[in-house]
């Protein structure tokens, strides 16, 4: 039988369905809480709730908390974890690669990705001609999800003030980004170990001016063209993540890449294609280990 462990939040949706669908395949799988994580690098071991990842087959990571900058401290665990010969899925080195905002951008940039014209700088002058420049920015922490701590800024009088402000509440460089022209909803594209499996559209609330469901939105099933998947699949192909959403919204500018999330998609693949991402996650993870 065996041994895996779903790193993620016991009121978890997803990670309770990825514990369900390993057990269904005769798994003995537990779900742990990321805060639980406890290393000691002389024993050569990583413990969480009693229970010894160290001798686990197999450890998926779905979810490790609010994005914030000390998220990565999580990963550090795991990543020994890898290291010590345990198959983590996504790898933490791949996780680590999209957790930050700014590093997912500049990979998407230099890998020749369209992403929505964007300013990151510390520098308040520089923030304040960008504005003026792009005339109405999305200010967005550097971790963030679900468009949580995002701010609308237009140009005009108070941008230098709300900047400075919302410098003081996230020290460190600020990520100002073009608002582009939008339909009512963006999209999610999700792989599988690299293949593509499937995409639904996040349909933004009447009123609201993001597509996230912490807003409002709703989603709704999309058959996106073959240039769109191609685009997406070059997107997360650099970060090597096991299972990823690709965020992408068609603009009359042509299509921009948002992000490459490490965790989303599993809600979204069930309401709008029926699709079980979990069961379909451990079949995947099963087959590597038997491999």
């Amino acid at each position: 039988m065996k041994r895996l462990v779903v790193i993620g939040t016991s009121d978890g949706w997803s990670s309770e369905r990825l514990v369900e669908a390993a057990r269904a395949r005769g798994c003995d799988c537990v779900l742990v809480e990321p805060a639980a994580l406890t290393v000691e690098p002389v024993r050569r071991r990583v413990d969480a709730d009693g229970v010894e990842l160290t001798a686990a087959d197999a450890v998926i990571i779905k979810k490790l908390g609010e994005y914030t900058p000390e998220l990565a401290e999580r990963l550090y665990p795991l990543r020994y974890l890898a290291a010590l010969g345990v198959p983590v899925f996504s790898h933490p080195e791949a996780v680590l690669r999209v957790l930050s905002r700014l590093s997912c951008t500049l990979t998407l940039a230099a890998g020749g990705v369209p992403i929505p014209p964007t300013v990151v700088t510390e520098d308040l002058t520089a923030a304040r001609e960008a504005v003026a420049r792009y005339g109405e920015v999305v200010i967005k922490p550097l971790y963030t999800s679900k468009a949580r701590g995002m701010e609308l800024l237009a140009d005009g009088p108070g941008a230098a003030e709300a900047l400075a402000a919302f410098q003081r509440d996230n020290p460190g460089p600020l990520y100002l980004q073009k608002r582009v022209e939008l339909p009512d909803y963006d999209l999610g594209l999700v792989f599988l170990g690299g293949e593509y499996l499937a995409t639904y559209a996040r349909v933004r609330a009447p009123g609201a001016w993001n597509t996230t469901t912490a807003s409002g939105g709703r989603y709704r099933r999309h058959e996106p063209s073959a240039e769109l998947i191609e685009l997406a699949r070059r997107a997360q192909e650099p970060f090597g993540l096991s299972f990823t959403c690709v965020d992408i919204a068609e603009t009359p500018d042509g299509p921009v890449v948002f992000e490459v999330s490490p965790f989303g998609g599993f809600r979204g693949l069930a309401e709008t294609h029926g699709l079980d991402a979990a069961r379909l996650y451990v079949d995947y993870v099963l087959e590597r280990i038997d491999g």
